[in-house]
């Protein structure tokens, strides 16, 4: 059957607004007013938080006590801790579109590999000099480099990333914007292996073409691990 160019164009045209349709919900939601301060006991379900009340909104729901300016434990065996900053423990930032993190690393310390499925990442480098990287999709190219005191990198949206603190001797620490009130985070390894309820051994083995009794092993280390 024949199309017309005007039909044509129009199919053109249908499928350009689809894309940008499909593009414009990918992220969070903008604000339709100044502000929406999350009132997180609110029994309201919504895809994020319901708003306060403007009129009891004070200066103190844009201002959070962070003090990022001081470095976290580190002890623990991956050797780094993140310290989050978003809208759960941060209520100004509901449909902000941002959220903010200080990760410290203990010598030769960790972030290991995770991803954020609503957000993209901006780290800066606060002190030290680490090894970071993200791999893409299919077929899973790395992009790594390493990076030092004042260096930037970013990490796309939804890209296992991690980070390592070179350094023998010495911690390191950064901060991370990211594009999303609520970026999340899933940890490839807890995920994998410390899933409740557990993914079937069998699977495990074949896809990592292992034998079952290394898939039981690793599972028994993240079943009952809740520092993931």
């Amino acid at each position: 059957m024949a199309f017309s160019s005007s039909s044509k164009l129009l199919l053109i045209t249908a499928l350009f607004a689809l894309a940008s349709w499909q593009q414009a919900i990918a992220f969070d939601p903008s604000p339709l007013q100044d502000f929406c301060v999350a009132d997180v006991n609110s029994p309201v379900k919504v895809n994020g938080f319901a708003c306060k009340d403007p009129m009891a909104v004070t200066p103190d729901d844009f201002f959070n006590a962070a003090k990022l300016d001081q470095p976290r434990n580190t002890m623990n065996k991956f050797g780094s801790v993140v310290t989050n900053i978003n809208v759960t423990q941060f209520p100004g930032l509901n449909t902000l579109g941002i959220s903010y993190a200080r990760i410290d690393y203990a010598p030769l310390g960790v972030n290991t590999p995770h991803l954020h499925p609503r957000a993209t990442e901006l780290l800066t480098v606060l002190d030290g000099t680490l090894y970071l990287g993200f791999v893409t999709s299919n077929p899973n190219k790395l992009f790594s480099k390493v990076v030092k005191k004042g260096d930037v990198f970013v990490f796309p949206k939804a890209m296992i990333h991690f980070q390592m603190n070179l350094d023998h001797e010495k911690p390191a620490a950064a901060l991370s914007s990211l594009s999303s009130q609520n970026p999340g985070v899933i940890t490839i390894a807890s995920a994998v292996f410390g899933s409740k309820p557990p993914i079937s051994d069998d699977v495990l083995a074949k896809a990592f073409q292992v034998e079952k009794k290394l898939i039981d092993w690793l599972q028994s280390q993240f079943w009952d691990n809740t520092n993931y």
